[in-house]
């Protein structure tokens, strides 16, 4: 149980801890993308539990981010196992910050009268193919953003894999990109195809990762980084119904 708790510690370190400019601090991100939940949600009690950790932890600051995630932004480095452990209560301490999971989307046509597709469900279902951490571990950095609607709420246009849901005759479509990239080399993702059903969205996300891992160069090539060095066309095939592709071992 020592053992399981401690890897659990060390996951949550190595992927929602963030340097600070002072020493002996850091920046902890309190993750809302628990697999299979809506993206970005908190019950009333968990917000209030991070307020009270916001004044112990971090000098009565608590912020919101655009990746619908929270910050504890100056947290003492010996605070950080107390403040995990708090974060494990409330069942806020899911360690996936940049990973797969760490899904940006918008409310969608489940509470948004401009939207023309689904985005909630679709983002549940993903983040339910890569539930496993040590996948998520594996597949490293990797930002999947999903708009309900062409106004782009989820910032679907910057995702490393961008969706975008339409509507097409009355039902749901949706389109994927690749390649965007929301940070110092911004960049808007690229088409990868026609229009695909809601219900493929999962498949063809697991075998764009799935093609990604075959073709990385080495365990340290991130995702956009592969998709800059070997472009769209060997993704494309992603789109098409079938068996996933899987990674060389």
């Amino acid at each position: 149980m020592a053992k399981h708790f401690l890897e659990c510690f060390a996951r949550f370190a190595r992927t929602n801890l963030f340097p600070h400019k002072m020493p002996g601090y850091a920046a902890v991100t309190v993750s809302l993308k628990p697999v299979g939940a809506p993206p970005g949600d908190a019950t009333a009690e968990q917000m209030r539990i991070l307020a009270d950790l916001a004044e112990r932890y971090s000098f009565d600051e608590l912020r919101v981010t655009h990746v619908q995630n929270l910050v504890l932004p100056h947290v003492r480095l010996d605070d950080v196992p107390a403040v995990w452990a708090a974060l494990v209560e409330a069942g806020l301490a899911t360690a996936n910050a940049g990973l797969v999971t760490d899904i940006i989307a918008c409310p969608g046509m489940d509470y948004c009268k401009l939207a023309t597709a689904r985005s909630i469900p679709i983002a549940q279902e993903i983040s339910k193919r890569f539930a496993d951490p040590e996948r998520q571990a594996l597949i490293g950095k990797l930002g999947i953003k999903i708009s309900g609607c062409i106004n782009a709420c989820g910032h679907h246009h910057v995702g490393h894999i961008g969706i975008l849901g339409l509507d097409k005759a009355g039902v749901e479509n949706y389109q994927i990109t690749l390649g965007g990239d929301p940070g110092d080399l911004t960049a808007l993702g690229e088409r990868l195809g026609p229009g695909i059903d809601g219900d493929q969205v999962p498949d063809a996300i697991e075998r764009i990762v799935a093609t990604y891992l075959d073709l990385r160069a080495g365990d340290g090539e991130a995702f956009i980084d592969t998709v800059r060095r070997v472009g769209l066309d060997p993704f494309k095939d992603a789109l098409q119904p079938g068996e996933p592709i899987r990674a060389a071992a």
